[in-house]
């Protein structure tokens, strides 16, 4: 009898534990990208670390499922959001329902489109100021500064994809003996970026380097050219684990570092500060570290 009194007082105690945890409803904009979910994963295990009950929610690329889904945390009482936007352009809605109901908001990796970000909202993620030229220049150092360059964007609602495209442009116009002959979107997916690759391979574009806004699509033009006797070189974004296994294997020649995994600790570390009250800077940036095959031995295991 007297265990059976102690599991069930164990049992109430833990119920009203989990009760009292402060809780962060967690808004992905998809579950199935291969970064994303790296972030998510990090979000998950930081927020266990830390005593929080995180909920998530996957908006599958739908602006409207997405905004459902913050209102849906707000009528729940969760103490703090965090969103990966689907559409950058979707944020000042969504910053205006958290200010609304006095909940703090933060944005992870992707840049929301917010002019400025009031008291209680911060973004964590990268400058994308620093990704695209990083790339590029090292893929111009390797091509001797001549050829032609052809941009992958992940997707043309992602302001990140811009500027990233807007970085490769930018370092382009920099050398004479180089030019931009195609820039189309592939959204981040391996398939969509082979499918573009044979595209352009099929239309007799000479190219003699693809610079792609992530790993994924950088793989799909690798395995695009995998039978084309003239040698292309190939850039990726975010060092991923598949990304930092075609660096080794000479499918794509330089990706840059971004923290999947610091990105999604930091978003739950600023999330309990503005909880608490605390004061923090509107932007908290994760910085972008090339990486070749000479230095790639350092982010193994990194993106885990």
């Amino acid at each position: 009898m007297k265990t059976l009194k102690t599991l069930l007082l164990l049992g109430l105690l833990a119920t009203s534990a989990s009760a009292l945890a402060e809780k962060i409803g967690v808004s992905m904009a998809y579950f199935d990208q291969n970064f994303l979910t790296i972030i998510r994963h990090a979000i998950a295990k930081e927020a266990s670390t830390r005593g929080l009950d995180a909920q998530f929610e996957d908006a599958r690329g739908d602006v409207g499922r997405q905004t459902d889904q913050v209102q849906s945390f707000i009528s729940a009482g969760v103490d703090a959001i965090i969103v990966d936007p689907v559409d950058s352009a979707s944020t000042p809605q969504l910053t205006r329902l958290a200010q609304q109901a006095n909940i703090p908001l933060v944005y992870v990796n992707r840049t929301p489109g917010d002019k400025t970000l009031p008291p209680g909202v911060v973004f964590v993620g990268s400058d994308e100021r620093e990704s695209g030229t990083l790339q590029m220049e090292a893929l111009a150092k390797m091509a001797g500064y001549k050829g032609n360059v052809a941009i992958m964007i992940g997707n043309l609602t992602d302001a990140g994809a811009l500027q990233r495209t807007k970085d490769v442009e930018q370092v382009v116009a920099k050398y004479p003996g180089m030019k931009v002959v195609q820039k189309q979107p592939a959204n981040y997916a391996r398939n969509e970026g082979m499918d573009l690759m044979l595209n352009w391979l099929g239309n007799g574009e000479a190219i003699d380097i693809v610079a792609a806004n992530n790993d994924e699509m950088a793989i799909g033009a690798a395995m695009a050219l995998a039978k084309n006797p003239k040698k292309v070189l190939i850039g990726g974004i975010d060092a991923t684990p598949d990304g930092l296994k075609a660096l080794a294997q000479d499918n794509i020649q330089v990706t840059v570092f971004q923290d999947a995994v610091g990105q999604g600790k930091t978003a739950v570390a600023v999330a309990q500060k503005l909880m608490k009250g605390e004061r923090v800077d509107a932007h908290v940036w994760i910085p972008f570290e090339l990486v070749t095959r000479e230095n790639m031995q350092k982010y193994a295991g990194k993106g885990l």
